[in-house]
């Protein structure tokens, strides 16, 4: 009798972690519990609008203008606010994150309009929903930003701080940040160097009321970029079911096709009157916040991040001067595909290590501890 072993077992475990790491199982164990408990997420009526209602009151800004926010109760004490990116929402962007933001509290997602934009608006809205955490439920918000949403939050930041005040914050999360203009499209060079420069050059250029030129160059630049993702079905079935991926795609392509030239163009607007970090580099301006901070760079940045990003240079150089309590990590995957700028769905278990360990560690106070 031939003696056992158990050799070709073990080969398969090692290859199967090597390739998957674990994936399918956790994929598994989260669609079980999406089942269980699907989501709940409602339109989230502020009870505290002092701050917006004064910057409608200016009467330069309308309604339209207003960040769409929506609220999902989770278990714990420490709520998450999310600001997406460009497109697509930040609901669709946290899509594979949302159970773990729910274990530690209430979930908060800022959908941005697709008719118009306005900065003054949306850092009112910001100051309102903090305002109300803590005013009627003692708590200090997480608040997670991806991409364009980075700069929101340190546009926020950095008026906070010029007006003397200091928001509550449990801490912030900025992911593949995107803090101004040239951060994208260098302001020497002839001509973008990236793909999503490419897409947001004409809104720059153009002073047309209304022009369909750059909003379908736009439209179809962005569903590249997801498509480029998408087309990898064999890996994206290990992370979501056949009627996740349908309904990801079907929104992700609806909020492209929904935004209008106007919407867009505001939103770089918003992104242009956006100071470089290098320009408020100065002890009067900071530091941002005192609270823990964790920023994320992807390992493949230059396909979307101008590679002179003053933004990215001043983060991993000299984020302490921004956020005393901050650490800057950078994602990569040691095997498969590079990690690619803000893919928080392609990538989401390249980056769900950092973010857990993050909120772990909010939990047990050793971040403020560590710094």
């Amino acid at each position: 009798m031939p003696a056992l072993s158990f050799a070709p077992a073990l080969s398969f475990l090692a290859a199967f972690h090597r390739v998957s790491s674990g994936r399918p199982l956790r994929t598994f164990l989260r669609t079980t519990e999406e089942k269980l408990h699907p989501s709940h997420a409602r339109p989230h009526l502020p009870v505290v609008r002092t701050a917006q209602e004064l910057v409608l009151a200016r009467g330069d800004t309308g309604p339209h203008q207003l960040a769409t926010v929506l609220r999902e109760s989770g278990r714990g004490s420490v709520p998450t606010i999310v600001l997406g990116g460009f497109v697509p929402d930040s609901t669709e962007q946290v899509f594979l994150l949302r159970r773990h933001f729910l274990r530690t509290g209430d979930l908060y997602c800022l959908n941005y309009p697709r008719h118009g934009f306005s900065l003054d608006l949306l850092c009112a809205q910001l100051d309102d929903l903090v305002a109300e955490l803590a005013a009627r439920h003692h708590q200090a918000p997480v608040i997670f930003s991806v991409s364009f949403g980075s700069g929101l939050l340190l546009e926020w930041l950095g008026r906070a701080r010029r007006a003397g005040r200091n928001p509550a914050l449990a801490g912030v999360v900025l992911v593949s940040p995107v803090a101004c203009a040239a951060d994208l499209i260098s302001p020497t060079a002839a001509k973008p160097a990236t793909l999503l420069g490419r897409a947001l050059k004409p809104y720059f250029d153009s002073t047309a009321a209304d022009d369909t030129g750059p909003i379908e160059k736009s439209r179809t630049i962005f569903t590249r970029m997801f498509e480029a993702g998408a087309q990898n079905k064999a890996a994206l079935h290990t992370l979501m079911t056949p009627d996740e991926l349908r309904h990801l795609h079907a929104t992700v392509m609806a909020t492209i096709r929904g935004i209008t030239f106007t919407g867009a163009r505001e939103r770089v607007r918003a992104l242009q009157d956006m100071a470089a970090p290098p320009d408020y580099f100065s002890p009067a301006l900071l530091p941002l916040s005192e609270a823990p901070a964790l920023i994320l760079f992807a390992e493949k940045e230059d396909a979307v991040l101008d590679p002179a990003s003053p933004t990215r240079f001043t983060f991993e150089s000299a984020h302490r001067a921004y956020f005393p309590a901050g650490r800057v990590q950078r994602i990569a995957q040691p095997f498969g595909p590079p990690v690619q700028h803000a893919s928080l769905i392609f990538h989401v278990f390249d980056f769900l290590p950092a973010i857990s360990t993050f909120y772990q560690r909010l939990k047990t106070g050793k971040l403020k501890a560590a710094a």
